[in-house]
């Protein structure tokens, strides 16, 4: 509480009462709490009338229902190099990309790419998967147009071979790369450097490494991070809604 004669801070605990002119709150956010995180920062905010934004779990793995579950179950421990992409709640036209890897798991999808852009998607939002991400995936198509491969094979020349097979069953006719015409291969690498998915959700707070959302910096001075109506009240770390690639 505070001290109304002095504007003070009294902090009661376990170890006592300690008194103090200034008080910083680093007790972080809601992510792994089994290492010992709570709500307590945002409950003080509160208590002194702060802002507080609703939180949800960041850098954090996606889960999957259904057979896109099954899909990335049978894939289990294989990455590949990708383009991750989510569209912001705010507008459609404002996206989040990160080139980096990812990792199928036996829940959904894990690795940089996708902890990464998890921090900006929110349900029932549309994961888009680009698997060329520094390529041309039509322009390889049709320079493998006639190697008879058929289409899984020629994609295990770049993917792993599990992970070639199963993506062609699922989203694409199995024949050789010469058999298909000009809208197919349109069709296919479109597919290749659009894949759709549909996250059921995240891991949530039990496994994502920050939170997103907290105090709002509005109410607080950029540069001590002193709450702007409580002089001698400061809120860093974890528990503001500032967070970091």
């Amino acid at each position: 509480r505070r001290e109304e004669t002095d504007g003070s801070f009294s902090v009661e605990t376990s170890l006592g009462t300690f008194e103090t002119k200034r008080l910083v709150i680093a007790t972080g956010g809601l992510s792994l709490p089994k290492l010992g995180a709570t709500d307590f920062a945002y409950r003080i905010a509160r208590q002194f009338g702060l802002n507080v934004l609703p939180g949800r779990a960041g850098l954090v793995p996606f889960t999957f229902g259904g057979k896109d579950l099954e899909f990335c179950r049978a894939l289990s421990g294989i990455s590949l190099e990708c383009e991750a992409e989510v569209a912001t709640p705010s507008t459609k036209k404002h996206r989040i990309s990160f080139q980096e890897q990812f990792l199928f798991t036996h829940r959904g999808l894990s690795g940089p790419a996708m902890l990464q852009v998890s921090s900006f998607w929110q349900p029932p939002g549309k994961l888009r998967i680009n698997l060329f991400p520094e390529n041309d995936a039509r322009a390889w198509l049709e320079e493998n147009r006639t190697s008879g491969l058929r289409l899984d094979t020629l994609l295990s020349r770049r993917f792993p071979e599990r992970f070639a097979t199963a993506w062609t069953s699922k989203l694409a006719p199995l024949r050789p790369v010469r058999e298909y015409g000009a809208k197919e291969l349109d069709d296919i690498a479109h597919r290749l450097e659009n894949w759709a998915l549909h996250p059921a959700g995240t891991e949530g707070y039990a496994t994502a490494e920050v939170t997103v959302g907290g105090i709002d910096t509005r109410e607080l001075h950029s540069k001590t991070l002193e709450a702007r109506a409580v002089p001698g009240l400061h809120f860093i770390g974890e528990a503001v809604d500032v967070t970091g690639w």
